[in-house]
């Protein structure tokens, strides 16, 4: 497979995870193949309203905590973005100049969210965001792929971020256990399954 598809929320933390354990288990085989198409799942749409930044970061800190220690060095809540729409726009956008600028950019605004504690709301962010890969403003239609995005997970039956696509089989968050004891959020790789979905993506 040159490309695999994955349903995600920017400001969700699991995708953050997710995305960089799966790249960086590309780059440790040593291939730049598949990419991660990740498209649109907007939580904002799903749920009727954005993530709360402060219930983010407690889950942030709990997977740095837990499971990695090299992310989310800088999570914000008071400067939390009000709508991630604008940053899944720029995805859109990147993809339409090829497989790895989209992925590059997709990891680049969640890594300005979650890492340098920037508003991925602003338009000054996501300026500089936009820079540094070449690309140019937003267009109408970079904003429509992302209801087309939702409405084609919704018609996929897409349960939750992240859900990615090998094919026709979908599988949702295949790199973490997450379970809540005794009132605390527990989180740990699940590495049987991470091996698993790992050989599917990357043979």
């Amino acid at each position: 497979m040159d490309e695999i598809e994955v349903f995600a929320e920017i400001t969700c933390p699991f995708t953050h995870v997710g995305l960089h354990r799966l790249i960086e288990e590309r780059d440790r085989r040593d291939r730049s193949t598949p990419h991660f198409r990740v498209r649109a799942w907007p939580l904002e749409l799903v749920n009727g309203e954005p993530l709360d930044g402060a219930a983010v970061a407690e889950k942030a800190a709990a997977l740095r905590e837990q499971v990695a220690p090299d992310l989310f060095t800088h999570v914000d809540p008071a400067n939390w973005p009000t709508s991630s729409r604008p940053a899944f726009a720029l995805v859109e956008k990147a993809y339409r100049h090829g497989p790895a600028v989209g992925e590059a950019v997709s990891v680049a605004v969640r890594d300005a969210l979650f890492e340098r504690g920037q508003d991925i709301s602003d338009p000054d962010v996501l300026e500089h965001i936009a820079d540094s890969y070449g690309l140019g403003p937003v267009m109408p239609s970079d904003d429509a792929q992302v209801d087309t995005d939702w409405e084609d997970g919704r018609r996929r039956e897409v349960v939750g971020s992240p859900h990615f696509f090998l094919g026709d089989h979908g599988v949702f968050c295949p790199t973490l256990d997450i379970s809540k004891v005794d009132g605390r959020l527990h989180i740990a790789i699940d590495q049987p399954a991470f091996d698993a979905f790992a050989e599917q993506v990357f043979t």
